[in-house]
């Protein structure tokens, strides 16, 4: 992984929290794997701002170094260096405005579209999960939702407790899906109880490199 980019991180870092030596050889330990972890889901992602990705995170794409900090602070938290994770999961939310905790498990293929106000709690997520600004995954008595692969939430949708939703389903823009089951091949719309289903005829695959 490029000096620049370590370089670049750990003065963001340094802006905001105290930057100790156990935080450097952390950061220097697990950036290259969250750094080529996320320049190849990138990669699978069928546009045109991700398919010629560098191989080293553009710091300046804030879709990619959203995803590459969440990454590294998972992997952070997993290998028990938890004060550094959490320090690299403020920073997400601080130059990102994205709400996505360490102890939360994306799936390895997901992919945000200027997610500004989003919130994804600790469902459990199929691959191929996108959202976008303002959308919410959380929890109802608490119990969290179960998403299936090649979801797409829309923007200021949300997806709450005892929810199951199926695989290549779209949650359209102000959805609020609340303790309700979503067919496999659906755009659902409204809220509440007053869901409206509607076949989703496109193959939300397309939208991803296999």
């Amino acid at each position: 992984m490029g000096e620049r980019l370590l370089q670049h991180l750990e003065k963001q870092l340094n802006n905001f929290f105290e930057v100790g030596k156990i935080d450097k050889l952390a950061l220097e330990q697990f950036s290259i794997d969250a750094n080529n972890e996320t320049v190849a889901l990138l990669h699978r992602v069928n546009n045109k701002y991700c398919l010629n990705s560098p191989p080293v995170i553009n710091t300046t794409f804030s879709n990619g170094y959203t995803v590459f900090l969440y990454k590294l602070s998972n992997k952070l938290y997993k290998n028990n260096y938890i004060e550094t994770a959490s320090k690299i999961y403020y920073l997400n939310k601080i130059m990102n405005s994205v709400e996505l905790f360490y102890e939360v498990e994306m799936p390895q293929n997901f992919f945000l579209d200027h997610p500004l106000g989003s919130v994804m709690g600790r469902a459990k997520y199929g691959e191929f999960f996108t959202f976008s600004q303002g959308c919410t995954v959380g929890e109802n008595k608490g119990v969290y939702p179960r998403i299936g692969n090649f979801v797409t939430m829309m923007s200021n949708s949300k997806i709450v407790g005892k929810s199951i939703i199926g695989n290549n389903c779209i949650i359209a823009a102000n959805t609020y899906v609340k303790d309700a089951i979503v067919p496999d091949d659906t755009i659902v719309f409204n809220n509440g109880k007053e869901l409206v289903f509607k076949e989703n005829k496109f193959d939300n695959a397309k939208n991803w490199i296999l």
